[in-house]
This record gives structure tokens, C-alpha cells and sequence, in this order.
């Protein structure tokens, strides 16, 4: 997997335009001679404090609030006010770059969103279409993966990279839409076919002052959809109506999805293996689907996904049929290894409570004896979910393991203080290996474990180091070291 940093090389077409800049750059140090910068108020840091660097590494443009023209102008550079300077760097960005793949979903909502973009890209291949994806664990085309920063890149990284994806005949594009990314106006200037909203629940609310101002974030999505375009709602989260309502104001398609669904109802779901098998009725029809995805959450991402992409105009019964096919997301419940007597070993994502009593409600079928759990919190972020996910663990796992996730700053006792808080019967290992090595040694026959947390990704951040660490690479190891073997 390549960095973004590079992506951003090879994508860039630097070219002189008639607003008289040669490229484009909100953190001064990458300003080159020609460029515009962009001035953009931060949690962190005024873009405001860095004019004067710009305009030495040779900014020609600063973009920013009114107040800021005084700055610009003393130091010889043409100044653009605007109010809100991140959507008007978003409308640039989409204006220099040009170019975007014809067709662009987008997702929304709390948990799933991966899910959803990985699954719709899969539909589109099954159709022969040129395909990617964009979210958290990077972008996807059919020829590389790309590392990405952040969910949603930044407006200047995102416009750059869909004009890149256009150049290399990619026309269908399904991304995540974060609620940073839609606070932050990232988003905006990309043309959106069709959106879609999975569910929602607590999450960033070290960010978000309180939740209305969170499903504010999301609702925007629906709002940036071009005219006539597709609103694809799973019907059954809670806030759907919300949702579905803003669709109709806009005259939208409106395509809904699930038990409570108008356009694929669920009409039964049965655990079978190491899968499920769907009904999904669809015009009066009944479609009979083996799918290959193991949970309720993962039914309902894979008919989200079948909603965009027939909302878009795909036949449905080649969709439904196409769900068959789906491959599993890296790090969403993701079955790594099996442990001694053929105990599952799954490593998942969910760092939120909705998204872990999901994760433990879908397995728990599949168990017939004990349900494990290995999990921890992130540092320097909402304490508020350590012990409601304490309290999930205790209340849907039978043996819990709180180990460290990624303690940033925090003191790692502290957080792990915080999550036993809500289940003090759960064993604590701080270092996440010997955790997982731990609770595979007691796995036995009828048994199930996740690993939950970190899912995808390859690295534990501890204070200021960054270091090498893949859950799945450990479960592995010490499956094998235990009389059991990895996933072929």
C-alpha cells in the first residue's frame, strides 16, 4: 500500500489557470512559487499565523476570512475573502482539478460505511465497470491501493485524486463521507450521483459538541446530491426518518432498504455456515441470496449497497445476484486464524459501542459455547464510550480481555481504568499481543473470539512513537503457537 503523499505527485496537473495560480495548498510548507494558499481556521492552528510564509515560499493568492485581507494584501499577495473559506477552497479545488469520475457515491452514517463503498465497487466490477473506492482503509482501484491520511481526504487531496481516478478511466467512485469531511466541507464541489445512510450512533464526540450537531454533519450529505439524484436509506436505524424526509424536500430518488424497506425489503435472514441466507423482495418478487458475510450489520450493508447501485439504474436481479460474490472488508469481522478445535479468530473494527455490541450480536449465533472479546479505547478521545463499551462487553461477551488500543498521550492505565469501569470482571493485559495470545490460549472447541478495535490497521500509536503492530498478524502467530492455523 502506497502513501498518499505519493498519489498526490503522481495525480497533480499543475497548470497555470485564468485566476492566475499555478496550484493549490492550505499548510504553508507546501506552497510553491504561483500557488494559492488557502488561510483556513483550525482547531489547532490559524492558517491566518502562516500568511507570511506562504508569501515567502511564494504564495501569489491567499484565500481566507475578510479579517485576514490586511495580512495578504500588506505582503504584495491578491487577496479572496469568503466567510467560509473551506467551502470556497473545495469549489476551487473542484474547478483546477476538473475532471471526476462520471459517477460518485457517497456513504454516510456511523458504522458500515467501509463496508458499503468496498461492497457497491464489488457490484460495479461484477457489471464490468472501472471501479474504485475511498474511505478509511484507503483508495482502491484495479491496479493499486493508496494509503490515505484521513477517511475523507482534504478538499485539495480528494479533488486531486478524483481527477487522477478520471484520467485513468475509473467512472464509478464509492466513498466515505465522514462527519469531519462533511463538517469540514470537503466534500463539497464533488459531483454526487447518489448517497446512501447505514445508521447512526455516539461517535466523535470529542469533535462534535453534541449529537445534533453530529447527524447535522451526516444530513449534509443529502444535501450535496445532485439534483435528481439517489437517496439510498437503510430504513431500519434509528434517525432514518430524518433521513428519508430530507430525500423527499429534495425530490430525490428515494431508495429504502431492509426489514422496514420499500425498494429491498428483507424478508428473512438465517445464519448458514460461515454465511447467511437472504429473502429480499423487490417488486413483488421474492430473490433468494447466499450471502457470504457473517451478521444482521453485514446483511444490511450488502443491501445498501445493492440499493445505490440499482437506484443508479442496475437491474436488480443481476445486483441481488452479485451479493453471492462479495468479499469481506479487511478488519470488519474478518476471520484471521482458528484456534485450538476449530474456534473462529475474527478481527473487526469497532472502536464504538454500537459498532461492538453489533460485532458480539452477530457472532453470537454462530457460537455454541463461549464468546471472547479482546478489546481497548483510543487515547485523546471521547472517554464518554469506554465504560458503555465496558458495559456492552460485559453484557454480550462471555470472557473479556481490556488491553491497550492506541493510548496516544493518555496514560494507558487510565483508559483501561475507564472501560472496567463498566465491566470489572473482565481480565486486563495491558500489551495487546500478550492479550491476544491470552485469550486464544483458552479457546476451545464450540468457542469464538474478536478482536476488536483496530481492525485494518497496521500500527499502535503509544505517547509519540508509532510502531509496527497488525492484529491480525498477531492472532495468527499465536494460533499457530497454540495447536491451531490461519484462515485459508
Amino acid at each position: 500500500m502506497r502513501s498518499d503523499a505519493g498519489a498526490a505527485v503522481r495525480m497533480t496537473d499543475i497548470r497555470t489557470m485564468p485566476s492566475g495560480f499555478a496550484g493549490l495548498a492550505s499548510d504553508s510548507r507546501e506552497v510553491r512559487p504561483g500557488y494559492l494558499f488557502a488561510a483556513l481556521p483550525g482547531t489547532r492552528a490559524d492558517g491566518g499565523a502562516f500568511i507570511a510564509d506562504a508569501v515567502r515560499r511564494g504564495a501569489a493568492v491567499v484565500l481566507g476570512l475578510p479579517a485576514l485581507r490586511g495580512e495578504a494584501e500588506a505582503r504584495g499577495a491578491r487577496f479572496i475573502a469568503d466567510t467560509n473559506p473551506r467551502r470556497r477552497l473545495a469549489e476551487i479545488a473542484a474547478d483546477y482539478f476538473g475532471a471526476q469520475p462520471k459517477i460518485v457515491a457517497a456513504i454516510t452514517g456511523t458504522s458500515g460505511k467501509t463496508s458499503v463503498s468496498v461492497f457497491l465497487r464489488q457490484i460495479w466490477e461484477q457489471e464490468g465497470r472501472r471501479a474504485a473506492s475511498l474511505g478509511t482503509i484507503g483508495l482502491l482501484t484495479p491496479a493499486e491501493q493508496i494509503k490515505l491520511v484521513h477517511t475523507t481526504p482534504d478538499a485539495i487531496t480528494l479533488h486531486r485524486l478524483l481527477a487522477g481516478l478520471a484520467r485513468e478511466g475509473i467512472d464509478h467512485l464509492a466513498l466515505e463521507a465522514s462527519s469531519h469531511g462533511l463538517d469540514q466541507y470537503r466534500l463539497d464541489g464533488v459531483r454526487i450521483a447518489a448517497a446512501g445512510f447505514t445508521n447512526i450512533g455516539r461517535d466523535h464526540m470529542d469533535y462534535h459538541p453534541d449529537f445534533a450537531h453530529y447527524l447535522a454533519a451526516k444530513l449534509r450529505l443529502f444535501e450535496l446530491v445532485a439534483e435528481h439524484g439517489v437517496a439510498a436509506v437503510n430504513a431500519d436505524a434509528a434517525h432514518a426518518d430524518v433521513f428519508i424526509r430530507l430525500a423527499r424536500q429534495r425530490n430525490l430518488k428515494l431508495v429504502t432498504v431492509g426489514a422496514s424497506g420499500g425498494t429491498l425489503r428483507l424478508v428473512s435472514r438465517a445464519p448458514d455456515g460461515a454465511g447467511q441466507r437472504i429473502e429480499i423482495a423487490c417488486d413483488d418478487i421474492i430473490h433468494r441470496v447466499n450471502l457470504p458475510l457473517v451478521g444482521e450489520f453485514q446483511a444490511a450493508n450488502a443491501l445498501l449497497a445493492a440499493g445505490i447501485a440499482t437506484g443508479l439504474g442496475d437491474p436488480p436481479a443481476r445486483v441481488l445476484a452479485a451479493l453471492e460474490l462479495l468479499k469481506g472488508v479487511p478488519g470488519r469481522l474478518e476471520k484471521v486464524a482458528y484456534g485450538r478445535g476449530a474456534s473462529p479468530i475474527y478481527v473487526d473494527y469497532a472502536h464504538k459501542p454500537d459498532a461492538l455490541e453489533t460485532v458480539l450480536k452477530a457472532l453470537r449465533p454462530h457460537v455454541t459455547r463461549r464468546l471472547h472479546l479482546v478489546f481497548g479505547c483510543g487515547g485523546d478521545r471521547d472517554r464518554g464510550k469506554r465504560a458503555m463499551m465496558g458495559r456492552i462487553a460485559a453484557r454480550l461477551a462471555d470472557r473479556t480481555i481490556v488491553t491497550d488500543d492506541n493510548p496516544r498521550t493518555e496514560d494507558p492505565a487510565e483508559i483501561r481504568r475507564g472501560i472496567r469501569e463498566g465491566c470489572p470482571d473482565a481480565m486486563e493485559i495491558g500489551d495487546r499481543a500478550e492479550a491476544i495470545r491470552v485469550a486464544i490460549a483458552a479457546l476451545e472447541t464450540g468457542d469464538a473470539l474478536v478482536i476488536a478495535g483496530k481492525g485494518h490497521e497496521a500500527e499502535q500509536i503509544v505517547g509519540d512513537i508509532v510502531r509496527p503492530f497488525r492484529d491480525a498478524e498477531e492472532a495468527v502467530k499465536a494460533a499457530l503457537a497454540h495447536g491451531g492455523r490461519a484462515d485459508s
